[in-house]
């Protein structure tokens, strides 16, 4: 294997091409198979448009062709005038005119469909990915920073998406328009289709640096955007914090100190273009002066004419052009990979479990579930437990409390509960009540039995009534108002210009973090399952409301399972069971330990 690299970083010395070098070099460490794993993932999606991408290839070839019927029409055009042969002017004109307007017209086909077939595959390649995130795994999916999931579902997409669709036509309509260029220029003289062969390559390899810093800076580009809107995010989303502090002089040179970054940063690169732009176009300028000067050799000695020399200049230009074409296309292709190879890391998360028979319970709700756990282990990484040899039982009708110091396992209780997670020993189950009544493992097909009020505040940018229907979407005036009385919302919702209608900002804005809270308990009480999760959800309120909210749902649904988190004592005395979650083990606390609990907070 080691052999093998050194052999592929000498080829790489050899060609003198990043990336065609490590394209020979993935040959001969392995990893080529990986890439084409990746393209034959791309070509699933490209595969559902096979007639269009035909018809991309077909309209490419043609375009290319008349484009140099068009160019051949140019040079007799102008050996008829300067020959002063006008009898078949006008016949060369219209042909000429014909062939560019066609030209003209599947440019224009050609750019469309692509950006159709482009837009529908990233769609397509989008959504897969979405519905599969979204069932995966929480546990796989939580190794996963979120912006970089979403750089994956957005970034790495649109990568895919384009080439998916123009490379394969690309380097088709490429290679035919390289090959046919060569043969006009060949058909007309050997030595000019040479000297076009060869600058082109020449002017390639001359660009080598240029490629490879470009990117250098590209990425130094990326990276301080990425840090600077980073810091942007960042501070609007802690604004409260940051003016209640009084650091806003602080932040003021933070942001000054990242805009000087990014100014070096982009007048570098600036600077750097200008460079290599004036260098690039010197060369160009030679290459151009000699094909130039080898022509006026030709048209001296009378060997071409003025037309002839007008379509190897033309055409020398084209055919430079062609070969970049081609070989520009291993960045897309290596870079295609690399982006498939990302999202198929996401594709391929485990699916959460699903078990169907779930949909049993539905007809026993009505009586309420009995949520049990029986010798319960569980841990976040291997070798750290948070959960050991645990058992839990919640029963319908009853407030059922989790307590214990912060970080200690409440949050991961309810994780197990929904479904979220999974023990690796003992079992979670959601039983009927009833004879003969089923009973399931908690899973994804389970999760519809539940309302759950997470920590922290979940309210969207909307209406009252707006966020009240994520939990039921077909929910009417009525019955959102009487859940808002239920949670004790209704009395300062009432009060609101618009009602239910009134608009709420991004994370509740205009709403106090009781009244966020209580908006949040409503729509949970709105969704009407039998089983509702509270996560430290009356923690903003004050003793009587918060007392008088948990009353309210349990008069509201009194075969309802109600299990809360909470450092509230006011909340234990309406707690029929008491579990303390603390050193990795969760167990039930007597009466009197319970009222013991209640003093101590």
């Amino acid at each position: 294997m080691d052999n093998n690299r050194q052999e592929g970083k000498e080829v790489k010395t050899i060609l003198g091409s990043r990336f065609l070098g490590k394209l020979i070099g993935s040959l001969m460490d392995g990893t080529f198979e990986e890439i084409l794993e990746d393209w034959r993932w791309i070509f699933t999606y490209s595969a559902r448009y096979k007639a269009e991408i035909a018809f991309y290839v077909l309209l490419g070839i043609t375009g290319s062709t008349m484009g140099l019927l068009s160019s051949i029409l140019g040079k007799y055009l102008i050996d008829i005038v300067t020959g002063y042969q006008t009898d078949k002017l006008g016949v060369l004109i219209f042909c000429m005119i014909g062939s560019s307007v066609f030209g003209i017209v599947t440019s224009s086909l050609i750019s469309r469909i692509s950006a159709k077939i482009s837009v529908r595959i990233h769609n397509d390649i989008q959504a897969d990915i979405y519905s599969k995130i979204i069932d995966a795994d929480w546990l796989a999916l939580s190794k996963y920073n979120k912006g970089d999931v979403m750089a994956r579902f957005n970034g790495d997409v649109n990568t895919v998406g384009n080439n998916a669709v123009s490379w394969l036509p690309t380097i088709i309509i490429a290679v035919y328009n390289f090959i046919a260029t060569f043969v006009v220029i060949w058909h007309y003289d050997h030595v000019m289709a040479l000297i076009a062969f060869i600058s082109a390559p020449f002017m390639l390899v001359a660009s080598r640096f240029v490629i490879r810093k470009q990117r250098e800076y590209g990425i130094r580009s990326r990276e301080v955007t990425g840090r600077m809107v980073g810091f942007e995010m960042e501070t609007f989303y802690n604004i409260d914090t940051i003016k209640s502090f009084g650091v806003l002089g602080l932040y003021n040179r933070k942001m000054k100190e990242r805009q000087e970054e990014y100014r070096d940063v982009t007048l570098a690169y600036n600077k750097f273009s200008i460079a290599t732009s004036a260098f690039m176009s010197v060369l160009g300028l030679f290459v151009q002066m000699v094909s130039f000067l080898y022509c006026l050799f030709l048209l001296w000695n009378h060997s071409i004419t003025y037309g002839t020399m007008t379509l190897f200049l033309q055409q020398r230009s084209a055919l430079s052009s062609s070969f970049k074409n081609v070989v520009s296309i291993i960045p897309n292709f290596l870079s295609s990979s690399v982006s498939a190879n990302r999202i198929r890391e996401l594709v391929q998360l485990p699916k959460e479990v699903h078990i169907p028979e779930s949909s049993e319970m539905d007809a026993f709700a009505e009586n309420g579930f009995e949520i049990g756990m029986e010798q319960v282990n569980f841990s976040y990484e291997e070798g750290t437990r948070v959960i050991t040899e645990s058992d839990f039982v919640a029963k319908p009708g009853e407030i059922t409390a989790l307590i214990g110091p912060s970080g200690e396992g409440k949050t991961t209780m309810l994780r197990l509960i929904l479904g979220l997670v999974r023990p690796e020993s003992g079992e979670v189950r959601i039983r009927a009540l009833g004879e003969n009544a089923p009973s399931v493992p908690a899973n994804a097909e389970s999760r519809h039995l539940f309302a759950y009020v997470p920590q922290g505040n979940t309210m969207i940018s909307g209406t009252i009534a707006e966020n009240m229907r994520l939990a039921r979407e077909d929910a009417t005036d009525e019955e959102i108002i009487e859940a808002l009385k239920t949670a004790c919302a209704w009395e300062f919702v009432s009060k609101m210009k618009d009602g239910i209608n009134s608009p709420v900002r991004e994370r509740g804005a205009r709403l106090s973090e009781g009244q966020a809270q209580r908006v949040a308990i409503a729509r949970a009480v709105l969704r009407n399952a039998p089983i509702l999760l509270l996560d430290e959800a009356t923690s903003a309120l004050d003793v009587r409301t918060e007392r008088e909210v948990l009353r309210n749902i349990i008069r509201h649904h009194p075969n309802r399972t109600c299990i809360v988190t909470t450092h509230r004592p006011s909340v234990l005395s309406m707690c029929e069971r008491v579990y303390r979650v603390m050193e990795k083990n969760v167990v039930e606390l007597t009466e009197e330990e319970s009222s013991k609990a209640a003093m101590d907070f």
